[in-house]
């Protein structure tokens, strides 16, 4: 234990961010750092518990009251070493990851929990300065040949880990540059490309080759990859998103939020966002801007904020986020109970900056002018039947509540549904489950195809990147004993074992 009486003298604390008016101006990261004295005293805050439910609450098994203890005694190798073993991304975990290990913390109980998630951030770019952050080349290979379908969290955690076992290792992915959602989905001021690129270099130092505009089952044949690889990781992600089924669905002006932030992300990278040169479906003939217009966000999530903070770096006159649900509490219920991940109200940078939040809000059509330009949304609010245990059950519509909301740009972020089934999937013939996803066993990560895998959201839906990470760290032990008989990479069941000794 750092300090036994840190959590008793010091309270929770955040880095601090640059001014809103001044963020505003640009697409770049915002969160200062800690000041040494402060990231120690944080990490004081850790109070070693016997049973560290930190742990469990992390996806990754994440080793937390051993780091921390290393931070608070500023043995930065160590703490680097002991976050990595378990963690391939910390820099991308330690900035975009909801921090379930933080709900799941004993001291939050009764008192804010450590700011683990910022002490994650802090320990891996502190050893990138110190120069710990080095490629792990394996010192035999293994003559196999793996191939890993996108490169989003999930594939990158697969082919590193197959890579690490010397396995040699091929990454396709269909965009123009690696990365998948961590490229082209997060907005830059939560995670600036700088930052994924520095990752990508030292993954293809390791070894890895990434092929890039290479969508397979269009430009790429998938009997090419059954010929010449022992083995497939399909790590392709949910990318079939929600759609919204009301009248004026067609008209100009209603867009998927995905379109919008990628839109956005390309210009960033000096990339021309109209460009046909990418192999992908569903492109959008124009630029998508919120400059100036009535923007109105429908979706409460991440991607919704994402869309926020995007269209007030735009300019926008006027933003609107709606939610189909009742607003959350603000803190845990009685139905809430820690160690649970908590439904509770979340409040983002992007929200900060500006943004009118509706909940209990439906959207009954879309209104276009007479050159089927949309100009205004129908909406109406919700009232909600709550059962005994407290959650939202069925609603209905308060009479007279009907009205029109003036909206030039609509975006749509209610999340995904599941892969997206032509192309790969149906050519290659792996089988799904009820939703659409690939159907892969939960230990095996095995689909019904001879040495074809999967792992992250195309298996199991729509998840966190901390999710992704952990499935494609646990898909590619599977993948290395299927193709060794045995491995000797780390599991997550390993890691929480040994935690706890």
């Amino acid at each position: 234990m750092a300090k036994p009486t840190g959590f008793l003298e010091f309270t929770r604390a955040l880095p601090g961010k640059a001014a809103i008016d001044q963020r505003l101006k640009h697409y770049g990261e915002f969160v200062e750092r800690f000041p040494e004295e402060q990231l120690n005293q944080q990490s004081a805050r850790c109070m070693n518990c016997g049973v560290p439910f930190c742990h469990s609450g992390c996806p990754l098994g994440n080793v937390i009251p051993e780091f921390n203890d290393a931070v608070y005694h500023k043995n930065w190798q160590e703490a680097y070493e002991i976050l990595t073993a378990t963690n391939n991304f910390p820099e991308f975990t330690g900035r975009i990851c909801p921090a379930p290990c933080e709900s799941a913390c004993v001291l939050g109980i009764n008192q804010p929990p450590v700011a683990i998630e910022e002490i994650e951030k802090h320990i891996i770019e502190i050893a990138f300065d110190k120069g710990f952050v080095k490629a792990r080349k394996p010192n035999v290979r293994t003559g196999k040949k793996v191939a890993v379908v996108g490169s989003g969290p999930a594939g990158l955690a697969a082919a590193a880990q197959l890579n690490y076992a010397g396995h040699t290792v091929t990454v396709y992915e269909r965009d123009d540059a690696p990365g998948g959602l961590l490229r082209y989905g997060i907005p830059d001021f939560k995670l600036e490309k700088s930052i994924v690129d520095r990752r990508i270099k030292l993954l293809e130092e390791e070894g890895i080759t990434f092929k890039c505009n290479a969508n397979i089952g269009v430009n790429v044949k998938i009997n090419d990859l059954l010929r010449e690889y022992q083995a497939i990781v399909l790590a392709c992600g949910s990318t079939k998103p929600r759609d919204l089924e009301v009248p004026g669905r067609e008209l100009d002006g209603v867009h998927f939020a995905m379109q919008f932030l990628k839109q956005q992300n390309k210009r960033n990278a000096g990339i021309d966002p109209l460009a046909k040169a990418e192999i992908e479906s569903n492109i959008v003939s124009k630029d998508l801007l919120a400059t100036g217009k009535n923007v109105v966000v429908i979706g409460g999530g991440d991607t919704g904020s994402d869309c926020v903070g995007t269209s007030n770096r735009h300019g926008a006159k006027n933003i609107h986020q709606f939610e189909l649900m009742p607003m959350p509490p603000e803190k845990r219920t009685e139905y809430m109970p820690w160690p649970s991940y908590p439904m509770t109200l979340k409040t983002s940078t992007s929200h900060e900056e500006g943004v009118q939040r509706q909940w209990a809000i439906a959207t009954k059509a879309f209104i276009g002018d007479e050159n089927g330009k949309l100009k205004a949304l129908s909406v109406v609010d919700l009232e909600w039947k709550i059962t005994e245990d407290g959650r939202p059950a069925q609603f209905v519509e308060i009479p007279g509540s009907e009205r029109q909301i003036p909206c030039e740009l609509a975006l749509l972020a209610m999340g995904f549904v599941h892969p997206e089934p032509e192309g790969l999937l149906t050519e290659l013939g792996v089988e799904l489950d009820g939703r659409g996803n690939v159907k892969a066993d939960e230990k095996e990560f095995h689909t019904n195809i001879h040495k074809v895998f999967a792992a992250g959201d195309v298996r199991r839906g729509q998840s966190l990147v901390v999710w992704a990470i952990s499935e494609g760290r646990e898909a590619a032990r599977k993948v290395d004993e299927f193709l060794m008989g045995s491995s000797l990479l780390e599991s997550k069941d390993q890691n929480t074992v040994l935690a706890t000794l």
